[in-house]
């Protein structure tokens, strides 16, 4: 089975009991969006409205 560094990421922070993620999308992390919106039954992601208050 092949991942991406995107599935990897999500399915650890589950397996590590996160519940709730805070972030601020953009280029570089949208993979990273992608498999949380996946996963949102899952796991929490609540966006930001500026990086700071991320």
């Amino acid at each position: 089975m092949n991942c991406s560094g995107a599935q990897i990421l999500v399915e650890e922070l589950i397996k590590h009991g996160v519940k709730t993620v805070f972030g601020y999308p953009g280029g570089a992390v949208l993979d990273i969006y992608d498999e949380l919106y996946r996963n949102a039954h899952r796991i929490e992601h609540i966006i930001s409205a500026h990086e700071q208050g991320a």
